[in-house]
């Protein structure tokens, strides 16, 4: 049945009409009745029904611009539950099991038993670019007559000793350069996009609010804060079921080049942070819990990623973009 707000609108569109004869038998009268298209007029109301509501952005976009995650999580909840925000918090309980190698690969996950061995790829490209170049320039200076050809090659040949003193002394100063070398690389761009898309939509997804991003060389990260877990992990009493939905976000984007490269180059840091949230939990995990909860985490977050795999190249394309923090939720909301 339609309501009277239904039949206003439907004279105002362009359905097309029938007429139909029908004969009360009672009465012994033939009435003329003039009826909407079926078929278009069940398309009508499923193209009304599925169409967004008006929704005000305001109060999220203030939200994120203040940094304010107990806000921004009210403002989703609020977009929620009005019917906008559909893939905001939709997995909300995650619980972990035993998780072997062969589920990881039987998910697409290649080289499952190499994920967690950090990756020396950039590394030994860009020291072997450093030897070679100067072993090269030195074998052309030992040319130049006089002095020079005697001085010159020494001098070049030192580069890679200072490389390899700087990596010593200030590692970082080291890993910014390697960083900036990797831009080289042809999937360097697509990588780190995958990655950080990945930790973005899955805390999303998970009901984590996130705050900000960046995808500049040696920069790159995803802001996610959540006022209450954040006090757990400073007390060091992060519970179960908080570590498990860290854990999926820590290991979204090892997942996400995981289902796509042979070689995962971006673990190292995100390791590093699951290691920290297991040495803030109570209680404590042995060896192999620690281990088992690496692999459920990448399996439980490459199984989001597959099941959202339009909507995280919806938010890789945004975030290649570098749209704002608001127009990258419209992006996951949009693709879903």
């Amino acid at each position: 049945m339609l309501s009277v707000n239904a039949m206003a609108s439907l004279s105002n569109s362009k359905l097309s009409f029938q007429y139909y004869y029908y004969y009360n038998k009672h009465s012994r009268k033939c009435f003329k009745l003039l009826t909407p298209n079926k078929l278009e007029l069940q398309l009508q109301i499923r193209a009304s029904s599925s169409a967004a509501p008006d929704v005000d952005m305001k109060t999220l976009e203030s939200a994120i611009s203040k940094k304010d995650s107990g806000a921004v999580k009210e403002a989703l909840d609020q977009l929620s539950e009005v019917g906008w925000a559909k893939k905001w918090s939709s997995q909300p309980y995650v619980s972990r099991r035993t998780t072997s190698l062969r589920e990881l690969t039987s998910l697409g996950i290649k080289n499952a038993e190499n994920l967690a061995i950090p990756s020396v790829r950039n590394d030994a490209a860009f020291l072997f670019t450093v030897v070679g170049t100067t072993g090269f320039l030195g074998v052309l200076a030992g040319q130049l007559p006089g002095d020079w050809g005697f001085f010159l090659p020494y001098l070049i040949g030192s580069i890679s000793l200072v490389v390899l003193a700087v990596g010593s002394i200030s590692p970082g100063l080291l890993q910014a350069a390697i960083g900036g070398f990797s831009s080289f690389f042809p999937d360097y761009q697509e990588r780190i996009a995958g990655h950080e898309a990945a930790h973005f939509l899955i805390g999303y997804l998970l009901g984590l609010p996130i705050l900000g991003y960046s995808l500049d060389i040696g920069k790159e990260h995803v802001n996610l804060i959540d006022e209450k877990l954040e006090k757990l992990i400073y007390s060091g009493q992060l519970d179960a079921k908080e570590l498990d939905r860290l854990a999926v976000v820590a290991m979204a984007g090892l997942a996400a080049e995981g289902l796509k490269y042979d070689k995962v180059v971006g673990q190292s840091a995100d390791l590093f942070t699951l290691q920290r949230f297991i040495n803030r939990s109570n209680p404590k995990l042995s060896n192999d819990q620690q281990q088992n909860l690496t692999r459920w985490a990448v399996l439980f977050a490459g199984s989001l990623l597959k099941n959202n795999k339009v909507t995280h190249e919806a938010l890789m394309s945004a975030m290649s973009k570098k749209a704002t923090v608001l127009e990258c939720i419209q992006a996951i909301e949009k693709a879903a």
